[in-house]
């Protein structure tokens, strides 16, 4: 059986094996136990391979079973890395399926570990897997799981590695950066004067260099000089753009503490860098309203000169016959370099295991790593040193321009309720577009923000 779905599809799996799981009871969730009918309800997308899955019907104990959120391009070549770790151990060595992105995916995760029925392995955002450690869903990762597969931390970018360290333990094991990024059209920035003669754009380094470059940009359009997707329910487009130029400011503090149970974000840069986006669209430099398709499409065409998203659109922006177009990190507009990122990375959820089921999957985990150049033509960062460092990484074009952006990675404060995909990036988000389109002013966006984040600042993590 084989089901498809888009990057928001409902499910997606790939060979119909059967899973069979064995597992122990997990602290702090028991209440959690009556939603596993949910669960089944939820996963019934395609049958048979969930539904084994959840059931507890039998799969050949040497296969190992792979769950990730990966479609769209990003699945393709997950495919492909699957593919290449069936080449190694066998055909029938794995089994592997994929879910909807975003909280419908860990939803399941979280509950299929609660009913001792989880997957192997899985893929999980950095700024979710800490959660799930919280509620004890995934198993730390030894130094001695490491040298089993001849892996150490040296082995990987400081920046996601420190960052997924938790209680001074290693609770998942990063596959990229992928952060927030500038797309420019080569031909508009030409005309504007900011292209130097290498392709890439000449420093914009400060505010100053950086509005310069929006007027010239739009004095070549005649209209917007750089596009950020804010409506058609679009909220984490806001969010990166928001969390990239706070945290390039002096004494910006996160957002939130003490694990999501304080707000303790600086609301006068809040509200200072919220006037600042808006200033930006009153002036005509940035769009007021467009959508997630429609706001990179205006760089395509050259309506705009650049264009801020995730790496991860490169493969949209190859397809488009006749553009030529670079990326780059975002410029440092205030006071340090800082862009919003998160990494993808795999988790061991919770379950009994004996040493060489353990070591199978460490042994899928490095497989999936040596074959990081597959995912970084994708557009993210490999966070495997080996192939970052490469010679074939660094002669990637454009990915090897902005691969230092992994380096100024800010990610999402902990919390039950955050990360990607997450409650708090769909409230705040939805506020800063909003102050986007200039339908509420600063102070306006962060009464509400402070007013919906209430209940979950006074909830106890339910994990």
């Amino acid at each position: 059986m084989i089901c498809r779905a888009g990057r928001h599809g409902v499910l997606t799996t790939r060979r119909s094996y059967q899973m069979h799981f064995t597992g122990r009871g997990m602290t702090r969730r028991g209440s959690l136990g009556g939603g596993l009918a949910v669960a089944a309800t939820a996963l019934a997308g395609c049958s048979s391979p969930v539904a084994a899955g959840l059931f507890g019907s039998q799969l050949d104990p040497s296969t190992l079973v792979f769950w990730n959120l990966f479609s769209g391009g990003d699945g393709t070549r997950m495919q492909a890395m699957e593919a290449g770790y069936q080449k190694a151990y066998g055909r029938g060595s794995l089994q592997a399926t994929t879910f909807a992105w975003g909280n419908p995916y860990y939803t399941k995760v979280t509950l299929a570990t609660v009913g001792n029925k989880p997957p192997d392995v899985a893929v999980s955002h950095l700024t979710r897997a800490k959660p799930l450690r919280e509620g004890d869903i995934i198993e730390d990762i030894t130094d001695a799981d490491l040298a089993s597969v001849g892996l150490s931390s040296s082995d990987f970018a400081a920046k996601p590695w420190k960052a997924q360290i938790t209680g001074g333990h290693t609770i998942a094991i990063p596959l990229d950066t992928h952060p927030f990024v500038l797309f420019f059209n080569s031909d508009v920035c030409r005309k504007a004067g900011i292209l130097g003669t290498d392709g890439d754009l000449t420093q914009l380094q400060g505010l100053e260099d950086f509005e310069a470059a929006l007027q010239a940009i739009s004095r070549v359009t005649g209209g917007a000089a750089i596009t950020s997707a804010n409506v058609g329910g679009e909220t984490a487009t806001p969010w990166r753009l928001f969390w990239t130029l706070y945290n390039q400011r002096s004494g910006a503090t996160p957002f939130l503490s003490g694990g999501g149970t304080r707000l303790t974000v600086n609301e006068d840069l809040f509200l200072d860098t919220v006037a600042r986006i808006q200033s930006w669209v009153r002036k005509g430099w940035l769009n007021k309203g467009l959508d997630y398709a429609t706001a990179q499409t205006y760089m395509f065409t050259g309506k705009a000169g650049m264009y801020v998203q995730g790496e991860w659109e490169i493969t949209t922006a190859q397809s488009i016959k006749g553009l030529t177009f670079g990326m780059t990190k975002i410029p440092t507009v205030y006071d340090r370099p800082a862009a919003q990122a998160d990494s993808h990375c795999f988790i061991i959820p919770r379950k009994e295991r004996t040493d060489q089921q353990r070591h199978q999957v460490m042994l899928f985990i490095k497989k999936m790593l040596e074959q990081s150049m597959t995912w970084a033509e994708g557009g993210h960062i490999p966070a495997y040193q080996p192939i970052a460092t490469s010679s074939a990484y660094k002669a990637l074009r454009p990915q090897a321009n902005y691969a230092s952006a992994a380096d100024i990675a800010v990610y999402d404060d902990p919390t039950w309720y955050g990360g990607s995909g997450s409650t708090f990036e769909n409230i705040v988000g939805a506020q800063l577009a909003l102050a986007q389109q200039l339908a509420v002013t600063p102070q306006g966006a962060l009464n509400v923000i402070k007013q919906q984040l209430r209940v979950y600042l006074d909830t106890e993590s339910p994990l």
